[in-house]
């Protein structure tokens, strides 16, 4: 089992280094941690008094990973998930905050372990998640990752500016859906038919 430093480390390298992209919500962008979560956790690289666009060019990769394993770790209570569930519920958590949570608890209720889906791992939620997973212990992660990438498709459904997320210029699968089938079994990945006739309405 990999170590959250790890995982963090993994989260890190995935979302690349400095980008601000008119297409992203989270606008300046720098190893995931965006110019409004700096400002929001007070963070000053450059030691000049202010948390501001200059700090988000500035973070380091090592800086990045502990604002991920203690803000969108340890604080959102991912450490108190089933083990199967944390790192993929830790990598959306870094990509979609609070949704990352409520995908879980949609999730759990449609398993049968009713919980509010609030965004909020409290100990109904864990516990609902610890029952579900000795229910069924060798599928948890998968149909939440399958959840999770339903979630990024139904977002580029909604909004354009996101398809390239989604779906590649060739029409293959964007980061988006790559990054949910990481976590999923290979059996469970979307063959690129079947990511194509998903995507299809898009034109």
């Amino acid at each position: 089992m990999k170590s959250v430093q790890e995982i963090a480390r993994e989260i890190v390298a995935r979302e690349g280094g400095y980008v601000n992209d008119p297409d992203d919500p989270g606008g300046p962008t720098k190893h995931g941690v965006t110019l409004g979560t700096v400002r929001r956790l007070g963070v000053d690289v450059t030691g000049d008094g202010r948390s501001d666009l200059a700090d988000v060019k500035a973070l380091t990769r090592r800086q990045a990973a502990e604002i991920y394993v203690k803000h969108y770790f340890h604080d959102p209570k991912i450490d108190q998930l089933p083990k199967a569930l944390q790192a993929s519920v830790f990598d959306m958590y870094v990509n979609a905050g609070a949704n990352a949570v409520r995908i879980l608890q949609r999730l759990l209720n449609d398993m049968g372990h009713l919980v509010d889906v609030d965004g909020v791992i409290g100990p109904k939620t864990a516990m609902a998640a610890e029952a579900a997973a000795l229910a069924a212990p060798d599928h948890l992660a998968d149909a939440y990752g399958i959840a999770r990438r339903n979630y990024y498709y139904r977002i580029a459904d909604s909004r354009p500016a996101s398809r390239k997320y989604a779906r590649r210029r060739d029409g293959g699968k964007g980061g988006w859906i790559k990054r949910a089938e990481e976590f999923i079994s290979v059996r469970y990945h979307l063959s690129e038919a079947e990511h194509a006739a998903r995507v299809a309405a898009w034109g």
